[in-house]
């Protein structure tokens, strides 16, 4: 026999499929909580800045997480949103899920990033992030830097000196030449990479090297 909570959580599931159409490749994705995004994270500030909104009413605020493309269907779920979470607890928590998931996959749509759920609050975060934060928080961003700078520093001299260390033996053996040319390949790429990205070039070279063009990289 079906239970109370079960009718609940059915009713509203159809009402919200029923008023909020989605494409059927984006369907029950808040039922998988996989993901590997710092906006994907139940206590990241997406979801934060949607707790909010749905406790104050007021849309207006988190329509900056997403691209203009998207504001009328994130209108229209939280408007439903809000119709649904006065139905009672369980109807909320389940609402308020539906949104936060919504809203998190339209936000990672904008960035053109893969979305497959929400991940749980507390996850493990990389460490820049953890200091891109706080560096917002306190208005400063030193720590940050310094962070970065000092991984970059020892990964730029840890493929150096490896690169440099099989470069005195390339030619005394094929095998050891190879061995050369992949830490010489690895050296040159980790180095490339950092200067795409730096340099704010890292899109265009992706797009380069999409359309089958050479990047900008040439060995010789």
């Amino acid at each position: 026999m079906i239970n109370k909570n079960t009718i609940l959580f059915l009713s509203v599931l159809v009402a919200l499929l029923v008023l909020i159409p989605l494409d059927e490749n984006k369907m029950f994705t808040f039922l998988v909580p996989v993901v590997f995004a710092h906006c994907d994270t139940m206590d990241g500030p997406v979801v934060k800045a949607a707790k909010i909104a749905l406790e104050k009413g007021d849309v207006t605020p988190i329509l900056k997480w997403v691209k203009n493309e998207y504001e009328p269907e994130i209108r229209a779920v939280f408007k439903r949103t809000l119709m649904v979470r006065s139905k009672g607890p369980e109807a909320k928590e389940l609402a308020d899920m539906y949104f936060f998931e919504t809203l998190v996959r339209l936000h990672r749509a904008g960035e053109s990033a893969p979305y497959t759920g929400l991940k749980p609050a507390g996850a493990d975060l990389d460490p820049a992030v953890v200091q891109a934060d706080k560096a917002l928080d306190r208005g400063s961003v030193e720590d940050l830097v310094k962070l970065v700078t000092d991984t970059v520093a020892k990964g730029i001299r840890q493929r150096f000196v490896h690169a440099v260390e099989k470069m005195k033996h390339a030619e005394e053996r094929i095998e050891a030449g190879r061995e050369f040319v992949e830490a010489y390949v690895e050296f040159v790429h980790y180095v490339e990479r950092l200067h795409l990205d730096a340099t704010g070039e890292a899109a265009h070279h992706g797009q380069l090297e999409g359309a089958g063009t050479e990047g900008h990289h040439k060995h010789r």
